[in-house]
């Protein structure tokens, strides 16, 4: 296995959060630790794309963001990576398909707030990803209704693990996703931008 991959041990249960991270923010690491232990994960992957499809604005420079990413989390079991980059992957489903023809003894979950599950089935083979390794969603504050009656909680409610079932989510065989309610912090990446807290170095 390269050494600028992410690691892994055989047998692991790991948590995969992806997104542009643009900036890393609070809410990221809430999220991170709430997955770790609701999910019974053994560790979390942010991986930092080096942009989203799904946004027109160009984020800012990736060594920048996985900087700061590493500046902010300091927890032993939260690992940053840039492997999409190294992979040449762009979307989600093929990024999902390359790490776990890399990684074949490590069990994996898609991690996503409740605002990408109601917009989930825009993404690339959205379809793809839900059969290829379960899902833990994590709420975030004015965002439970809509993923709720979003159009893949509608048409996979039958694979909808209960709440209070979350910790067998990992030991889950696709497709399986699991809403997870949480009083997370309101901090955004779009406020900070907005708000002037996150300067672009080119």
């Amino acid at each position: 296995m390269r050494s600028d991959f992410p690691r892994a041990r055989r047998g692991e249960t790991i948590g995969l959060l992806g997104g542009s991270f643009d900036p890393p923010h609070a809410g990221h690491v809430h999220i991170s630790k709430a997955a770790l232990k609701r999910f019974r994960l053994d560790r979390v992957w942010w991986i930092v794309s080096p942009g989203n499809p799904l946004k027109d604005r160009g984020p800012a420079p990736l060594a920048q963001r996985m900087a700061a990413a590493r500046a902010l989390i300091g927890h032993p079991r939260i690992e940053v990576t840039d492997i999409e980059a190294r992979l040449g992957t762009r979307y989600t489903a093929d990024t999902i398909r390359a790490v776990t023809k890399l990684f074949p003894h490590v069990r994996f979950v898609w991690l996503m707030g409740a605002d990408n599950l109601a917009q989930f089935h825009l993404w690339q083979d959205w379809e793809e990803i839900l059969h290829s390794v379960p899902m833990g969603v994590l709420a975030r504050p004015g965002e439970r209704m809509p993923a709720r009656l979003s159009r893949t909680a509608r048409i996979h409610g039958a694979a909808r693990l209960p709440s209070k079932a979350s910790a067998l989510l990992g030991r889950s065989d696709a497709p399986k996703w699991c809403f997870v309610n949480l009083p997370l912090s309101p901090e955004s990446s779009t406020a900070i931008r907005e708000s002037g807290g996150w300067k672009s170095h080119d």
